[in-house]
């Protein structure tokens, strides 16, 4: 049995085929696209659980391809995976809406954890519905209610709204939302949470309801009264 359909994107072949072979052992089912432009025709023709998408890729690079994923399936996983692993273009990624980003070179190993920590982390069995004041969050339908009116979220804004949702009235730190949302080990500095934070805010911060708390030089805490 199939452990979810992965479309790879990526311009050199040998890449392509080295993680199609990986995935396929680890038990996926893989389709291959050479550019972005392939990966986006893919997408619209099928319905895939993760999309491995390489950052340097002819016609339109993967950051642009990205955006157009994300506007047309905001809840499709999607981890990047690039040579280029400085920690703007990391984070430019995450900031568009990818929910991981895999630095080249990688070990086959640490790429097949990764998938399957997204993967498990989007198909929870258990229906789990989370209540924060007027934020009601359902985690098998990966659906967020604010008073019963239904909010979109990105894959990224949901486990960000579900890390503070089921640790509500506890300050989170910076480094603890990083390694539960997107699990890598940034340096403090970055802004990633902080943009994220505001994406919510604004999403969620309406009808007198302020919940989102900076608690100044710790963290973040999402408040039910």
């Amino acid at each position: 049995m199939s452990k979810g359909q992965i479309l790879v994107v990526d311009d050199e072949h040998g890449i392509r085929t080295l993680l199609s072979e990986v995935l396929n052992i680890a038990g996926f089912q893989v389709t291959m696209a050479a550019d972005g432009l392939d990966a986006l025709n893919q997408i619209r023709k099928n319905k895939f659980d993760l999309v491995l998408l390489d950052v340097n890729l002819p016609k339109v690079d993967g950051f642009a391809i990205l955006e157009k994923i994300r506007a047309s399936a905001p809840t499709q996983p999607i981890i990047m995976i690039s040579a280029r692993t400085e920690k703007d273009d990391v984070t430019h990624g995450l900031r568009l809406g990818a929910d991981d980003y895999i630095r080249k070179p990688f070990s086959v190993e640490e790429l097949v954890l990764r998938v399957e920590n997204r993967l498990r982390r989007t198909s929870n069995s258990e229906v789990e519905t989370f209540i924060c004041g007027p934020i009601e969050l359902n985690e098998l339908k990966h659906q967020v209610l604010f008073k019963d009116q239904e909010i979109e979220l990105s894959p990224t804004e949901f486990n960000l709204l579900l890390a503070l949702i089921h640790n509500q009235n506890r300050v989170m730190t910076k480094e603890k939302l990083l390694d539960l949302v997107w699990g890598l080990d940034f340096e403090t500095s970055t802004n990633v949470v902080d943009t994220y934070i505001s994406y919510l805010r604004k999403k969620l911060h309406k009808d007198g309801f302020e919940g989102i708390k900076t608690v100044r030089g710790v963290g973040f805490k999402l408040d039910s009264q």
